[in-house]
């Protein structure tokens, strides 16, 4: 069974698919991920980010509002997406709780710039 295969929510045995879309908005682009993100999914992450950031977007935001956990490796991957980005603007958008404390906890709320919203994001130019 493929790890980023899409579920209902419950289904044993069943995970939701990590990238739930990626959206080209003014100049910027929002992926936007969900569920467990974790050792499993990196390479669906990884492959999502990078490819948005090959575009040459401007601004590269990462939606994190449906993203219900987040390990050690998929906070690596945000670190290497954004070192992508290099002088281009990398953005954190509406992490839930759960999420919000995994940046915290690693200190890497301090190296990212963190919105509330999508929108927020987008518009601090």
């Amino acid at each position: 069974m493929s790890n980023a295969q899409a579920s209902s929510p419950g289904a044993p045995g069943r995970r939701e698919a990590a990238v739930g879309g990626v959206e080209w908005r003014g100049g910027g682009v929002v992926v936007s991920l969900g569920g467990e993100l974790d050792l499993y999914n990196a390479e669906e992450v990884r492959a999502a980010l990078l490819e948005a950031s090959a575009g040459e977007p401007a601004l590269l935001v990462v939606d994190l509002e449906h993203v219900r956990f987040m390990d050690s490796t998929a906070l690596g991957v945000l670190i290497e997406a954004r070192s992508r980005m290099a002088d281009r603007g990398f953005r954190l958008a509406a992490p839930g709780l759960e999420t919000r404390r995994a940046l915290e906890i690693s200190g890497l709320d301090r190296h990212f710039l963190v919105y509330d919203t999508v929108a927020e994001a987008l518009d601090a130019r």
